[in-house]
């Protein structure tokens, strides 16, 4: 750790630790509240209580199933039940460990003295910072979607498992290919996009597993397997609306990152695109994620088809960061393990 804070690269990684501690303890308080509370007792009482002739739309206009929109009327507040108390303190507590997770990445920069996105460790850190806290803001606008904190919080955890174990790189000083406020401009907008656009991925299927259940109960068959998971979900409609919208901010974002990528690349090996792998696959994701939005405005391909277009486009982003870092040599390779 030639030039390194030692100690303050130990606390960071105390820091990190702790923070997936307290994200598990938020997840299992979320998940108490999606098994036990009312929200879930209710949405399981749905499907049996209304006609499956009635009509819905999902996915922003989409017709996949048939199912009227509900809106149950729950007790008021101070008869909350004890479940659904333990979701409440459960956000508090995610809250808690994104405050512990930022200052792990800060405590790194002043470490490192530059900006601590530089390695898979440090970029996987940063993307699950913001994958949770793109799900914090999504319940700002749809806190009905609370006690599906487990959900999204499990992803996080094991990226920041792997990130800690198998991706883990020492705090070091940038490599003078690093050495640019290009580093700062498009490695933080792609961290952004890709954090969050993992958590829409999650919030897809979700969608997609409740849809079919709409559509099996519709149709008079039983929900399946995992039925009694499936209808303690919100209604598909909701999960799909707030899938989309996280895409459509971190889409705009996912292009900036590669145009400001080309610069960066034009000033360090003096060409703007080279067909690189990472340059590569990073137009590969955001092909298919203008494709995901073209879906979504596409009338035959809303709804199902539109959400599986989503995760192939996430699907792209996990190639991208993990085959193409670890497998693939090319001018990104610092990227990559120690």
């Amino acid at each position: 750790m030639s030039g390194i804070n030692g100690s303050m690269a130990h606390l960071s990684d105390s820091l990190f630790t702790t923070a997936i501690a307290v994200y598990a303890l938020a997840a299992v308080g979320f998940v108490a509240e999606y098994a036990f509370g009312r929200r879930g007792r209710i949405a399981a009482t749905v499907p049996a209580a209304v006609p499956a002739r009635a009509m819905a739309t999902v996915g922003g206009g989409s017709t996949d199933f048939e199912l009227p929109p509900v809106t149950p009327t729950l007790p008021p507040a101070e008869k909350r039940s004890f479940a659904e108390r333990i979701g409440k303190w459960s956000l508090v507590i995610t809250v808690l460990g994104v405050a512990v997770h930022a200052a792990s990445i800060v405590v790194r920069a002043s470490a490192v003295d530059a900006v601590p996105w530089s390695n898979m460790y440090e970029f996987a850190s940063v993307a699950g910072l913001v994958g949770v806290i793109a799900f914090v803001a999504v319940l700002w606008k749809l806190p009905a979607l609370r006690h599906l904190g487990g959900f999204i919080l499990l992803p996080v955890i094991v990226v920041m498992f792997l990130a800690g174990t198998v991706f883990y790189s020492n705090a070091e000083k940038l490599v003078p290919a690093l050495q640019s406020y290009w580093l700062a401009i498009h490695v933080t907008l792609v961290s952004i996009a890709e954090g969050a656009l993992m958590t829409s991925a999650v919030l897809t299927m979700l969608y997609l597993a409740k849809s079919r259940y709409d559509r099996r109960i519709a149709a008079g068959h039983s929900g399946g397997r995992f039925a009694v998971y499936a209808a303690k979900l919100p209604p598909a409609a909701t999960l799909d609306k707030a899938a989309y919208r996280i895409v459509a901010f971190s889409f705009p974002l996912y292009t900036v990152a590669i145009i400001c990528g080309a610069i960066w690349a034009e000033a360090a090996w003096g060409r703007y695109w080279g067909w690189d792998p990472k340059e590569t696959w990073a137009f590969i994701v955001w092909v298919v994620y203008a494709c995901y939005l073209h879906a979504r405005a596409t009338a035959g391909w809303k709804g199902r088809a539109a959400a599986w277009v989503n995760l192939a486009g996430f699907g792209a982003i996990i190639f991208n960061f993990v085959i193409v870092n670890v497998v693939i040599s090319g001018l990104h390779s610092y990227a990559g393990l120690n």
